[in-house]
């Protein structure tokens, strides 16, 4: 069996989809996305590893590491081919997946990410800072800020609070070498190999990866995209704007894509 944790949501005889979640949140990021949806679908949801309730193997990781990962979760769940959304750190692994893997990756989302996030410097100094305090704390109130819009924030302080916690509960090895992992990466050659119809999907406040840095170059570079941006929204678009990240989810999906 795969050694990442996951959870089956939906149809059991649907298509499937496997949702992906950010760097230092878990699955649960997406259970606002799946109470706006009513996918007629298998749903996967998954923990990075280093996340969630996923092992935290020592070492360094690669994003190709994170996606191997995944093809042995789809193994083991008998999954020849599957739907991949992701957003942050799991739309990079979805764009590994299917440039790597393309017989595997049907159809793709990827939300508020990059093939290619620099300078590397800030990604490796967040994992030192991480690991020196073998904690996320040092860094955990600046990165939540960026998560979400200010007026998201203080209209809704349980979500701010519960996002905090996932974060601090996130391993600090696992945080670190995720870090590590995205400094190195750069899948800019990869991106035309992949084959996927893919929907890019923007926050118009996302500081982290905004539009024009990475969502629209992005789209540029794939052969069969369409990019969307909602607003307001910053960077966990799957928390701030469920309903309509689920309607756009459905309707790149097609009529199995489920109803909002």
């Amino acid at each position: 069996m795969s050694a990442l944790a996951y959870q089956l949501d939906g149809s059991p005889d649907g298509p499937a989809l496997l949702l992906a979640s950010s760097l230092g949140t878990d699955r649960d990021c997406w259970a606002r996305v799946l109470a706006a949806w009513a996918p007629a679908r298998r749903i996967v949801r998954f923990d990075h590893r280093g996340h969630g309730r996923s092992p935290a193997p020592a070492g360094a990781y690669a994003i190709a590491d994170l996606g191997a990962d995944v093809l042995e979760l789809m193994d083991a769940l008998d999954l020849r081919s599957c739907d991949f959304c992701g957003i942050s750190l799991g739309g990079m692994v979805g764009l590994w997946l299917a440039a790597n893997a393309p017989e595997r990756i049907a159809r793709l989302i990827v939300c508020a990410s990059s093939a290619h996030m620099p300078p590397q410097e800030r990604w490796q100094e967040r994992a030192r800072a991480v690991r020196r305090a073998r904690s996320t704390a040092p860094i955990a109130d600046g990165v939540v800020e960026r998560w979400l819009t200010p007026g998201f924030r203080a209209a809704h302080a349980d979500v701010h609070a519960e996002l905090l916690r996932m974060l601090l509960a996130t391993p600090a090895s696992g945080y670190a070498s995720c870090c590590e992992a995205i400094a190195a990466m750069d899948l800019r050659a990869e991106l035309p190999r992949i084959r996927a119809p893919t929907l890019v999907v923007c926050g118009a406040q996302d500081s982290a990866a905004p539009a024009a840095e990475h969502g629209e170059p992005l789209a540029r570079a794939l052969r069969d995209s369409r990019i969307e941006t909602l607003s307001p929204a910053a960077h966990l678009l799957c928390v701030e704007r469920p309903r309509q990240l689920a309607a756009l989810i459905a309707d790149h999906l097609g009529p199995e894509g489920g109803t909002i």
